[in-house]
């Protein structure tokens, strides 16, 4: 897994760069396709419109005589005069040529694309123009720009000097090729986006099976440890029991036997905490709630503990301020979480344990505080220690054992009764944990 996960990391990123690489040359090639086509349709119908306009200047034509050398005779013919102004004023009102020219980009499909249009003189001068065309034409940045000249026959023989011309400007040209196909765009984003969650979700699969497969090694050599210690130590106090002269001595005996027993226990412990997470996994837990004095319950679970204080010379100070202590809760589970509780206390207690048990209460809620004054735990640590399995580190301190199994299985008590819990834990100065319960229906009475 070490080897194989940067592997597959380096090669699923090259094929996500190679294809974003290919999806940017793609669109760009697309962009300038769709600029080429969308350009020479609009100056297809620009010059429809041109040309429309030409066939009208056509009947506007005044007829002159023309010497014919060949002949020696005046011939008579149509042809622009020089000095004549506004044929396409005559004819067209600004409103006309505007339609003429969205019907011509309607037959184009460019039905989308804004634009403004004038029509100026052989001088130079504006003789017709669209209520926007001035201030479009002084936005030379956003603008396309197509000047068209109008003529009537391309074989009527005069210069540009006396040809009209028609000027179309295209406000945001470039926004109406990009509007056109936004919804390819959008595809291909999406497709990305779904294709980097899936190497998200990949990525993130594979570091957690990582994580399964440390924890997993981890457990396996926790678990060996726990069970070989107790069983080597009822090994050699069975071999004990078996020497005649233990056995000719009562009191030596008892003793044995007893550490026998207490290994026993110790070992049907961790067997509990392993059938345990297993329900957890499956969700398999039965609860049998009833109404309880907390309070009781703090004081029978601390008790038990007090030959084990003895030893490390620790305390327990209980401070129950509660004035309403009764919850609906399964009695097992919920003593067993609280154990657990102090029991981590305990064990993570650098020197003699200095435990306090605080609790307070609302109309509705009850509040426990379990607090220490052990070895804490970093800010990181304390954002994992609910996880099944997790084990924080414990600097100096190597006599605490278990599987990481405790404060799992007390975050999913809580959780199946609708509490709360959370911690609060400074390194090298304690931890305190917090647990918030509902009251029992009757003791919201009160």
């Amino acid at each position: 897994m070490k080897r194989t996960f940067p592997v597959i990391t380096i090669l699923i990123s090259l094929s996500l760069l190679g294809l974003i690489v290919l999806q940017v040359s793609w669109f760009r090639n697309l962009v300038e396709f769709t600029r080429q086509q969308f350009t020479a349709k609009f100056e297809f119908a620009c010059q429809m419109v041109a040309d429309e306009l030409g066939q009208a200047m056509a009947a506007s034509k005044q007829p002159a005589l023309r010497w014919q050398q060949e002949s020696g005779t005046f011939r008579s013919e149509y042809f622009f005069r020089p000095n004549y102004r506004g044929v396409v004023a005559d004819k067209f009102s600004m409103a006309q040529i505007q339609q003429k020219l969205r019907s011509a980009l309607q037959s184009q499909k460019l039905e989308t694309i804004p634009f403004e249009f004038a029509i100026l003189t052989p001088n130079g001068e504006t003789e017709l123009y669209s209520f926007g065309f001035e201030n479009a034409y002084r936005d030379t940045v956003n603008n396309q720009l197509k000047v068209l000249l109008i003529r009537s026959e391309p074989t009527i023989e005069i210069g540009p000097a006396g040809t009209e011309t028609l000027w179309v400007l295209t406000p945001h040209f470039g926004a109406a090729v990009f509007s056109s196909i936004k919804w390819m765009l959008a595809g291909a984003i999406l497709f990305m986006l779904v294709i980097l969650a899936a190497f998200y979700v990949t990525i993130r699969a594979l570091l957690n099976q990582k994580k399964i497969s440390e924890i997993k090694s981890d457990f396996i050599n926790n678990m060996t440890h726990e069970f070989k210690t107790p069983l080597a130590t009822i090994s050699l106090a069975v071999d004990a029991l078996r020497n005649e002269k233990v056995q000719a001595e009562p009191e030596r005996a008892r003793y044995f036997m007893g550490i026998i027993k207490e290994e026993n226990v110790r070992m049907n412990k961790q067997v509990e905490a392993i059938l345990q997470a297993a329900l957890m996994e499956k969700e398999e837990f039965q609860f049998n709630k009833k109404e309880l004095s907390v309070h009781r319950l703090i004081q029978q679970t601390v008790d038990k503990y007090d030959l084990q204080l003895q030893k490390k010379e620790g305390k327990i100070n209980l401070l129950l301020n509660a004035s309403r202590d009764q919850i609906e809760a399964d009695e097992v589970h919920f003593t067993n979480a609280i154990s657990n509780l102090i029991d981590n206390a305990i064990k993570y207690s650098d020197g003699a344990p200095d435990i306090t048990i605080v609790t307070s209460s609302n109309q509705h809620q009850l509040f426990i505080q379990i607090a220490d004054r052990g070895i804490g735990m970093s800010r990181e640590t304390a954002s994992h220690i609910f996880e099944k399995f997790y084990r924080a580190h414990t600097g100096n301190i190597h006599q605490v054992k278990g599987f990481g199994l405790g404060l799992s299985y007390v975050k999913t008590v809580i959780d199946a009764h609708h509490g709360k819990i959370r911690v609060d834990s400074t390194q090298g100065k304690g931890t305190t944990f917090m647990v918030e319960m509902n009251l029992s229906a009757e003791a919201r009475e009160d």
